[in-house]
């Protein structure tokens, strides 16, 4: 191959890679969510926070909401969502399947980590785990299993309860204790705070744990990641810009951490007996 043919050869594909680069800027970055909240509740939550990061980026962005959380998973772990709000354990999954990235960790009242609630109706005579025996149980997602495990942390085998279901969202299992339909059920931290005192009374706390965490596919470009990530961590709720965003996303987030994969290490253990 001549000399001449050569640096053609180069230079057109040193412009086909330059096209692809400028391509990539110009589409929007896919932000997606696991599956908490019904998915009008997730639209108002999650819209204000993809408004920011448009506005801090200089990017669109445009909001990718899952069914499921295995839905979820799949959208980060194969490429169609850039980066995602997830559980630990749905960010322990996509990590696992397709090498997700952690970004920045939820900062919860002060704590970066988190807690899950077992609760109970306001007027329940239930006061401690060991008495769930027996009775009807309320879990979320299916693939949450952090929940089954933080339940036989309390002290309660699943074997020992009457019966349990997956309701999917956090305001399913709310509604199913306070109709009565349940008699105990299970809930993220700041939403067990959100329906405190309307209805609902905390039973139980699952010790700290590493919290939900926003992630980054694989193959996202790295300085795209790095701002990204430097966008979460000055998220700040007296913040003009970011403040209502946060608030939006929950009113109980003070903002996000700096993050590693060992982080997680923790909640894989805990995980490992339900796999």
């Amino acid at each position: 191959m001549n000399k001449r043919f050569q640096g053609m050869l180069l230079g057109g594909l040193l412009a086909l890679t330059a096209s692809a680069g400028a391509a990539d800027a110009n589409e929007p970055l896919v932000f997606g969510s696991v599956a908490m909240d019904i998915p009008a509740q997730m639209m108002a939550r999650l819209e204000p926070f993809t408004e920011y990061l448009a506005e801090t980026l200089e990017r669109d962005v445009s909001l990718r909401l899952s069914s499921s959380m295995p839905d979820a998973i799949r959208e980060i772990a194969e490429g169609r969502s850039d980066i995602a709000y997830l559980t630990p354990v749905a960010y322990i999954r996509a990590n696992q399947r397709g090498d997700a990235v952690p970004l920045a960790r939820t900062i919860t009242k002060g704590e970066d980590s988190f807690r899950l609630m077992i609760v109970v109706a306001e007027d329940s005579p239930l006061q401690t785990p060991e008495e769930l025996a027996g009775k009807r149980f309320a879990f979320g997602d299916e693939a949450a299993l952090l929940q089954r495990a933080a339940v036989v942390d309390s002290g309660v085998e699943l074997s020992e309860l009457g019966e349990y279901h997956f309701l999917g969202h956090y305001d399913n299992i709310v509604r199913g204790v306070i109709s009565g339909d349940f008699d105990a059920g299970i809930l993220k931290d700041t939403a067990a705070y959100r329906w405190e005192g309307e209805g609902i009374r905390i039973l139980h706390a699952s010790p700290y744990l590493p919290p939900y965490v926003i992630a980054a596919r694989a193959g996202l470009d790295p300085d795209l990641r790095e701002r990204v990530r430097d966008t979460l961590l000055a998220a700040n709720p007296d913040d003009p810009a970011s403040g209502p965003a946060l608030r939006a996303l929950d009113e109980n987030y003070n903002g996000f951490a700096p993050v590693r994969d060992a982080d997680y290490d923790v909640v894989r253990e805990l995980i490992a007996p339900f796999d």
